[in-house]
């Protein structure tokens, strides 16, 4: 179920498949074929998603009977330390499961023209003819945290389509991208020796999220220092009886080493959240994610229409004049919207 190819240039917006501007908009058929393993209907409505069209509230009433039953996985670290090559050779290792696998590859977008290389399918074209997998590069399109803004939206679609796991690879961009725990089940953190990560392991900020972390390109000098820096962060952290105890998992995956043992320590975090009743608490805080964030954006769009017609404008030049405070003038916003919306 891989997204189709493309004849145009690498660099463009949004990911959509070439050709999808004017597709089907009956959205009960497109989830319909979606289901039946119909990639361009996936991608179709991965399109609607992204470009946050009219259409999506009919998209999410249709898919929300068939989504909550794929395991998310994140995948998180700096740049170079070989996230798509572990994503395809997760890929591999779970098709070898019969398990049927979306991909969601996050890549940056340049903040002067919007647009993005996308060079993460470019990777995974191993599976490229196997209909259990489905690709989709999104642009960042300037969000920040390592996702992009439609993300949680996209993997909606994804599991609606019949997929078993959905792997969400981030941009890679720093500490700062934690965003990804707040999406996944489980969240693995990618390390590699030589690239400052034994310095970064006592800091705080992305290596808090890891429910398993992976030290990649093993075979490298330094990668038992890497390891050993990484446990003694664990050993330090204050957990109580039956919480989870982060893993550490040593790969090369460029060889596919480590892989297995890689899908185990996941299989074991599932089982875990499962005992624990941790599943069903981090898919709830993900709901309350989403729809927070669902309805922030539709705040945001009345408020542009407010600043359209000049009462956001009249409130500022109130408090520039130091005639109004900003926070009585923030009430009076909110007022003025909940009276709009009535």
């Amino acid at each position: 179920m891989t997204a189709p190819r493309s004849p145009g240039p690498a660099v463009r917006t949004g990911g959509a498949p070439a050709g999808s501007v004017r597709r089907s908009r009956d959205v009960p058929a497109l989830v319909a074929r979606a289901q039946e393993g119909d990639a361009r209907a996936v991608a179709r409505l991965i399109t609607l998603v992204e470009s946050g069209d009219e259409l999506l509230p009919q998209v999410a009433a249709a898919l929300a009977p068939h989504t909550g039953r794929a395991q998310v996985i994140g995948l998180t670290g700096s740049p170079g330390v070989g996230k798509s090559t572990t994503t395809n050779e997760l890929v591999r290792a779970l098709r070898a499961r019969d398990h049927r696998v979306g991909v969601l590859a996050v890549d940056p977008s340049s903040p002067f023209t919007g647009g993005a290389i996308l060079g993460d399918r470019v990777r995974m074209q191993d599976h490229a003819t196997d209909s259990g997998v489905y690709i989709r590069s999104m642009s960042s399109r300037g969000h920040l945290g390592g996702l992009a803004a439609a993300t949680p939206q996209a993997v909606r679609v994804l599991e609606g389509a019949g997929c078993d796991v959905v792997l969400v690879e981030t941009v890679g961009v720093g500490q700062a991208e934690v965003e990804v725990a707040s999406l996944a089940d489980t969240t693995l953190v990618l390390l590699a020796p030589g690239m400052g990560d034994a310095i970064q392991a006592v800091k705080a900020g992305i290596l808090e999220i890891a429910d398993v972390f992976l030290v990649n390109k093993a075979d490298r000098d330094g990668a038992d220092a890497t390891v050993r820096d990484i446990q003694g962060m664990i050993a330090l952290g204050e957990r109580g009886p039956g919480t989870w105890r982060p893993r550490v998992v040593r790969a090369v995956a460029t060889r596919g080493e480590g892989i297995d043992d890689l899908v185990t320590a996941i299989e074991k975090h599932r089982g875990w959240l499962v005992e624990h009743g941790e599943l069903r608490h981090r898919r709830e805080a993900r709901a309350a994610a989403e729809v927070e964030a669902i309805a922030l954006g539709t705040l945001r769009d009345r408020m542009g229409s407010l600043r359209a017609g000049t009462p956001l404008a009249g409130l500022a030049a109130r408090v520039a004049d130091g005639v109004l405070d900003p926070y009585a003038a923030a009430a009076e916003l909110l007022d003025e919207l909940g009276h709009h919306a009535g």
